[in-house]
């Protein structure tokens, strides 16, 4: 996704994100239990945006850095999360700037679904984690666009877009769709090993108002919108280049 499409609605969507139901009740939630203890570990986070998971693992002890491709959205995390967490404005299709084996984990928030290709920005993660350390990450469900839109060929990666409302502001939003083995295939492929795979409920502290009518009313327990992986990162990782060599 391009940054400065990001850009342009920075403010609003940081809005949305606080308070809606697929973020702040059901994805964050979601991302923070996967993520379990984190006192004391070296966390990246990766397209943190405006810093609300930031700033939540940050406060369970977590040793934080952000990075994202806005300059508008790393600049609402500075005035959201002080100068205390090194903040980086990059593109997660380039080389990041760091060392090798610098963090314990990486999370990766809904991000990885506006790349087209996913070789590049999974290496380069490899690269700046640990050995045994781990990509917590989530993305669109598959399975949710071929249930809306059956005719579509579900097996192509394919770039298709989605309307939203951020704070009431309209926005056309860019994504790319991929099957489910070519994600697991994209992660195997980048030296890492499948540990979770998550189809999570909504917080149990979501506000009834917010909760689809057939959840709410307890008659189911869950609902499909994004997919969650816990991997570990395999073998000994390091490229043994210059941090943001080519």
């Amino acid at each position: 996704m391009q940054a400065d499409l990001y850009d342009d609605y920075a403010d609003s969507y940081a809005r949305e994100n606080a308070s809606s139901l697929l973020n702040a009740h059901y994805e964050r939630p979601a991302m923070i239990a996967l993520a379990g203890d984190v006192r004391g570990r070296r966390v990246l986070d990766v397209g943190c945006g405006a810093g609300p998971l930031t700033a939540e693992l940050r406060a369970r002890g977590g040793m934080m850095t952000g990075l994202d491709g806005s300059p508008a959205m790393v600049e609402i995390a500075r005035r959201q999360l002080g100068d205390d967490v090194p903040l980086h404005v990059a593109d997660l299709a380039a080389p990041l700037p760091f060392a090798d084996a610098a963090f314990d984990d990486v999370v990766a928030s809904l991000v990885l679904h506006y790349l087209e290709d996913w070789g590049g920005p999974l290496a380069e993660i490899r690269r700046v984690l640990r050995p045994g350390g781990r990509l917590i990450c989530s993305v669109n469900h598959p399975s949710v666009r071929a249930f809306h839109h059956p005719t579509e060929d579900y097996f192509a990666t394919r770039p298709y877009t989605e309307d939203f409302a951020f704070a009431g502001e309209p926005v056309t939003v860019p994504f790319w769709h991929r099957p489910l083995h070519a994600m697991t295939d994209a992660f195997t492929a980048a030296g890492f090993r499948i540990r979770v795979v998550s189809e999570p409920a909504p917080s149990p502290t979501t506000p009834p108002e917010l909760l689809p009518p057939r959840i709410a009313t307890g008659e189911r327990t869950a609902f499909l919108s994004f997919l969650f992986f816990v991997l570990e990162a395999d073998g000994e990782g390091g490229s043994g280049r210059p941090v943001g060599a080519s």
